[in-house]
């Protein structure tokens, strides 16, 4: 009789233990009152991350969650390293920046089958993350290549640099820039084999394009060696944030300002004075601040069983902006202000302690691991 008395008694606990542990669907029961532990992984250290971090931690605050901002210092095992982690640590959400996303196939596998995951700045269309938060990576390379007409209307030869072509990041601005060139219709989808030389034009030649593995010394090397080697080099283009700069500083020292023309991306430091100092023609920024804020905004919602967050579609679209000489002092103004910062954002190669992470993880190798958006 006791023994029935008590299995009674404990009855509701046993039912209260089941709630919530049929079928995984991707979201956490943590509760309407409670505060979602999540994780922002971003694909290297850089000062694209930094302002991505600032808005992580804001969003944080503003939809009461902790957030941990997670940037890996060399490369995919680094970031597989640190996921694993976060795992471990019982994390409620991770919004992931994938570096090679379709050999990291694995890993994406293993935090969305453990926690939410969504991802940021470079998609896994083909993992189960719920959603992907940034921007349309073609259309911007499209309208980088709009800013290459602007600068030479009538044509030329024209070098792209990049990171590496493992992220479907760089792919899709690479493809963009080509597209808009070669005057072509709209094609994600289309891929033009670096491998195969020059892409010709009935106005512009695609000279080469060139990768560094994210090693700034090599980037650099890679800039001078393209002026030495091509005299009818007319433009050069940087597709990740901190090649506008090395490219910049190359063709300084090479004393053709002017001769050869600068377009970049993003908002780092030396492309944004280059501009202003009417060097560089013009970048295309992303947000990389609502990247981080709308992650954790997405990631505690989803993680107290709120679905309604997600975009339809599965792509919540941050619209990239072209700037430009005309427009480069409201927008560094904007930036100064969005990071609650008087100083401008730290040139990529400058070490910065601005996460948890970074401080207990290992210091950067030389040539620091910028691997922006």
């Amino acid at each position: 009789m006791k023994k029935q008395l008590l299995l009674l008694a404990l009855l509701p606990a046993l039912a209260l233990g089941f709630v919530g542990c049929g079928e995984d669907d991707g979201t956490s029961a943590t509760g309407e009152g409670s505060k979602p532990k999540v994780a922002y992984v971003t694909n290297g250290i850089a000062s694209f991350w930094v302002i991505a971090e600032k808005g992580a931690q804001d969003g944080a605050k503003e939809f009461n969650a902790d957030v941990e901002v997670l940037m890996p210092p060399n490369g995919v095992e680094d970031q597989k390293r640190m996921c694993q982690d976060a795992l471990a640590s019982g994390i409620e959400g991770i919004a992931i920046s994938p570096i090679d996303s379709k050999n990291q196939k694995e890993l994406l596998d293993e935090i969305a089958e453990n926690t939410i995951m969504i991802t940021h700045d470079s998609d896994a269309p083909d993992s189960k993350r719920l959603c992907y938060i940034g921007m349309d990576n073609y259309q911007a390379g499209r309208m980088c290549g709009a800013l290459v007409k602007e600068t030479l209307p009538d044509g030329g030869n024209v070098m792209i640099f990049v990171g590496r072509l493992g992220q479907a990041n760089a792919v899709l601005r690479r493809q963009g820039v080509i597209d808009e060139l070669l005057d072509r219709s709209n094609d994600n989808t289309r891929y033009d084999d670096p491998s195969k030389g020059e892409i010709k034009g009935d106005k512009y030649t695609i000279l080469d394009t060139r990768t560094d593995d994210f090693d700034v010394a090599k980037a650099k090397a890679q800039a001078q060696d393209a002026i030495s080697k091509y005299d009818n080099l007319d433009c050069m283009v940087g597709l990740f944030a901190y090649n506008p700069p090395l490219i910049l500083d190359a063709v300084r020292e090479a004393g053709k300002i002017g001769k050869i023309k600068l377009v970049g991306f993003d908002e780092e430091k030396g492309t944004l004075q280059g501009i202003l100092d009417g060097e560089v023609h013009g970048t295309v920024v992303q947000n990389p601040y609502e990247y981080g804020r709308q992650s954790v905004r997405v990631l505690a919602a989803l993680a107290k069983g709120d679905k309604s967050v997600l975009p339809e579609g599965g792509f919540m679209d941050i619209p990239a902006r072209s700037i430009r000489k005309d427009n480069v002092e409201e927008f560094w103004n904007e930036l100064k202000k969005l990071t609650a910062t008087d100083k401008p954002v730290e040139p990529a190669g400058e070490e910065t302690e601005s996460s948890e992470d970074k401080k207990e993880s290992e210091e950067a190798p030389e040539g620091f691991q910028d691997v922006e958006g």
